[in-house]
């Protein structure tokens, strides 16, 4: 058992809403014992931080998935303000090199509820060919493998990764680095426009700390069946 992996939760939900009603009423069907919840760039902009401070008033523990990457200086004070905000976790992009990283690493540092701070390595929309197209012609494995270890070298918690990554990472940089895996989809569940994507327990099995679950769970009939599912599945 990777020790990171038993702080809690380990299913995040992707809030990916457009409206600041449709991100409450989907909490509120949501159980946070259960999950943690992911307010990336559209309703983070939409709504504010004001919407992270009520889903946290709910009771959940949030990813902020912004993706800082900038000069170190921006960047190191964009995480303080999320640390001040309270989120249970922040990330930046690794390829934004190691004095951006390490910036943000210390501006964390000194809060008495740190958050997690994480690392994107590649996306995982990503496919080869569009990989090469932007200059990474080295293919996602060394690549992901290269920007991991940048990042755990310049103070973070962990990446943000492929599941199909997982397995190589967790043996590379031990347990307690967080590998934090998008990608994930219930067997039979529609891939959308993801391209390297495995099953909850595949990706558990795999190595990974937590799961993004996006559209499967928001978009689902019954949201909160889903995620009992999912969590059946890992445990």
């Amino acid at each position: 058992m990777h020790r990171i992996n038993s702080l809690g939760p380990r299913v995040i939900v992707a809030v990916d809403l457009p409206s600041r009603g449709q991100a409450l009423a989907l909490a509120d069907r949501l159980d946070p014992t259960l999950c943690r919840l992911k307010i990336g760039k559209e309703s983070f902009t939409r709504c504010g931080p004001s919407l992270v401070e009520e889903l946290q008033g709910r009771g959940f523990e949030v990813f902020l998935d912004l993706k800082f990457h900038d000069i170190p200086n921006t960047v190191a004070s964009a995480c303080r303000a999320a640390a001040e905000l309270g989120v249970w976790m922040v990330n930046v992009h690794a390829s934004g090199g190691r004095r951006m990283m390490e910036a943000a690493a210390d501006a964390v540092s000194g809060f008495q509820r740190r958050p997690l701070l994480i690392a994107v390595t590649i996306l995982t929309s990503l496919s080869e060919a569009e990989l090469e197209e932007v200059g990474f012609s080295a293919g996602v494995g060394v690549t992901v493998n290269r920007l991991s270890g940048l990042a755990q070298a310049s103070g973070l918690d962990g990446v943000v990764c492929s599941p199909r990554e997982a397995a190589v990472l967790r043996k590379n940089f031990g347990d307690h680095f967080a590998l934090v895996t998008p990608g994930v989809r219930p067997a039979g569940g529609s891939v959308d426009d993801q391209h390297r994507i495995m099953t909850p327990r595949e990706a558990v099995d795999q190595g990974a700390s937590y799961l993004v679950v996006g559209r499967p769970i928001t978009r689902a009939d019954a949201p909160e069946a889903v995620l009992r599912s999912i969590a059946s599945e890992i445990a």
